[in-house]
């Protein structure tokens, strides 16, 4: 307890307390834990092996984290964010674009199975619509991160919820059931609550001037054929649905995009090229455009992405000592009533999230934790991988120094603590599940088997 809550204090105090980078608080909770750890008796060069382990393991996520920059600056370039954003200028009225937004960013999510890609498209393109609507930012990336987490959470091709199914040694199709029961009841009610923010919007005089000026922008800038243009996209959602590797999936549509903004566009090949790594502003001489559309690229994910390993290596150290295990044992021991169990296993996810620094250590962690209480109780594997989503999944993207949350800062450009308010979905799907599980609705039990 003392470990974990030094760790909690150091980021705490000195991000909010005293303005200290997140990077330098985080390399001093590293040498925190690896004090900690060194006291129980653990060698240096163990300690660096549970930071390598717990790095190796989250390979994958890092070379998505990468791809996602040049995706992003290569849908810049072909057009693609381009199309999108004068096209939606066109079909979208300030009182129904959050609730359309919610809806378009879920479809996209569960298509692609992504809510880092969802928020790197159409985030991106759903920020710049509502900067010109006049609509807060922090309430348009709340709704932007709202329709992304429900993907991320509900599509069969998502890796947390690969993760959360494989983790509870549960079926996958079965897991996805199960969320059901929580998840859609909770998206509904997030859908009514932007609809109805929504309306108060709806009666602002829309500042067609600038809109019409920004689409002219567009239009001189880029060629719009939605058909050439959103091929990439189109590419992304489609290999995404047949299950290509992420990597893969994202290689192609950089690659197609780039292509488009060469021969379609007529781009400088040179310049298309470098901003794959850092890209730079445009020159439509909007300056608000010009910035949005000079995003992306490599470079641009170097902060959250440091801080990702800084937080993974965090993690490693925290699960491989075996702190979370020594902190959480006892009070898994004392857990009675259902509700109070699946109350515990959330708040359990949230607190992982906190001190490691990412979900998908948190959801094989709680998995591994919970599985014999959730036996004991005679409820189904499926039910304990979906309340292990609805505290890690859900609220990774809610701290600032998680990975999720770092790179929905850098990618929508909003802080966490600005949108969190906003993220209803993220955080009332938690309150829905301990009031089910309160009233007994949704536990499945396992099927028994009768013998003759």
């Amino acid at each position: 307890m003392i470990c974990f809550g030094v760790i909690v204090l150091t980021i705490a105090g000195g991000l909010f307390g005293l303005g200290i980078s997140l990077h330098a608080l985080m390399f001093l909770c590293l040498l925190w834990v690896g004090l900690n750890a060194f006291s129980l008796g653990y060698r240096y060069v163990q300690i660096r092996e549970l930071m390598t382990h717990a790095l190796s393991r989250a390979m994958p996520a890092i070379y998505i984290f990468i791809l996602i920059g040049m995706v992003i600056a290569s849908f810049m370039h072909s057009g693609t964010i381009a199309t999108l954003i004068y096209y939606g200028l066109s079909w979208l009225s300030p009182s129904l674009f959050l609730a359309v937004g919610l809806l378009l960013c879920a479809l996209m999510s569960v298509a692609t199975g992504t809510s880092w890609g969802t928020v790197g498209t159409l985030g991106v393109v759903f920020m710049g619509i509502g900067a010109a609507m006049n609509i807060p930012l922090p309430l348009v990336a709340g709704m932007v991160v709202c329709g992304a987490t429900f993907g991320d959470k509900m599509s069969p091709i998502s890796d947390t919820t690969n993760l959360a199914a494989m983790s509870a040694g549960t079926d996958l199709y079965r897991h996805i059931y199960a969320m059901l029961f929580t998840t859609l009841p909770t998206f509904a009610l997030t859908f009514l609550i932007f609809l109805v923010i929504g309306f108060n919007y709806g009666e602002q005089a829309l500042n067609l001037a600038d809109i019409t000026a920004m689409q002219v922008a567009l239009a001189s800038q880029y060629s719009l054929a939605p058909l050439i243009t959103l091929l990439p996209l189109i590419v992304l959602a489609v290999m995404s649905i047949k299950r290509v590797p992420a990597e893969v999936t994202m290689s192609c549509s950089i690659i197609l995009a780039v292509i488009i903004a060469i021969v379609y566009q007529g781009s400088n090949p040179i310049m298309v090229l470098n901003a794959l790594w850092e890209n730079s502003p445009q020159t439509t001489g909007i300056a608000n455009l010009d910035a949005l559309l000079g995003r992306g690229g490599i470079s641009s994910m170097s902060w959250t992405l440091l801080l990702a390993l800084m937080a993974i290596a965090l993690g490693g150290v925290l699960h491989g000592a075996g702190f979370l295990d020594a902190l959480l044992a006892g009070i898994i021991k004392r857990v009675q009533r259902t509700a109070t169990l699946i109350g515990t296993t959330i708040v359990s996810g949230f607190l992982s999230n906190i001190a490691m620094g990412e979900a998908y250590i948190s959801i094989i962690l709680n998995c591994q934790l919970f599985k014999p209480k959730y036996q004991q109780h005679n409820i189904e594997p499926a039910v304990l991988s979906r309340t292990v989503e609805e505290g890690a999944t859900m609220t990774t993207g809610l701290i600032p120094w998680t990975t999720a949350g770092a790179f929905y800062t850098a990618t929508l450009g909003v802080d966490v603590l600005d949108f969190a308010p906003y993220a209803f979905f993220n955080y009332l799907n938690a309150l829905i599940a301990v009031a089910m599980a309160i009233f007994g609705i949704g536990l499945l039990k396992p099927k028994q088997h009768t013998v003759s």
